[in-house]
């Protein structure tokens, strides 16, 4: 049996949680996917953090954050970042976060990269970009992470490889997420 990747703290912290709200988990990160951009949406609430968080820790499923390096060296709130992923980022050599990301996936063996791409809780017409220029530079499928609060679920939809065309693929995985109800749906993808 594998060595599980999460604390005992947090995946017991993560199960009470589940638990005491009434959430569980859905479909999980298909097999065999070591590297990937792990998109978190609809995006609709502060709350989304606690739930993905936690849902990520019970699947055992070591996601990072990227944030910036200075919040990982904090004493104790560093290690409290580290714990919940934050991955250091060292923005003052490279200004380019898409450029750093996929140099992260080729350094390691295994990285999964948890991103909010409506970069607010409020609606957002327009996605940004980066997730998915680091997940072709990178050659990593995106994986389709999502909370129904609707069915209080949390779960990985299927693996989506890239094809290059942009406009193309948003649509195609902002059909997927239409099906699923952020806490405040009006705020969701449309």
């Amino acid at each position: 049996m594998a060595a599980r990747k999460t604390s005992t703290f947090w995946y017991l912290f993560s199960k009470f949680w589940f638990w005491i709200t009434g959430w569980h988990l859905g479909p999980q990160v298909p097999p065999g996917i070591k590297k990937s951009m792990m998109i978190a949406a609809p995006h609709t609430s502060n709350w989304d953090f606690m739930f993905a968080r936690a849902a990520f820790f019970l699947m055992d499923v070591d996601v990072k954050l990227t944030i910036k390096k200075e919040w990982t060296t904090i004493p104790v709130l560093g290690a409290l970042v580290r714990s919940l992923g934050g991955l250091a980022v060292d923005r003052s050599r490279n200004n380019s976060l898409v450029d750093g990301m996929v140099q992260l996936f080729n350094e390691r063996d295994e990285l999964v990269i948890l991103i909010t791409p409506e970069g607010t809780r409020k609606y957002q017409p327009k996605w940004r970009k980066g997730f998915y220029h680091a997940a072709v530079g990178a050659g990593v499928p995106i994986l389709l992470g999502y909370l129904d609060y609707k069915n209080k679920e949390a779960g990985v939809g299927p693996a989506f490889w890239p094809t290059g065309d942009y406009e193309k693929d948003l649509e195609e995985i902002k059909a997927f997420y239409r099906t699923k109800q952020g806490r405040f749906p009006e705020q969701g993808v449309r």
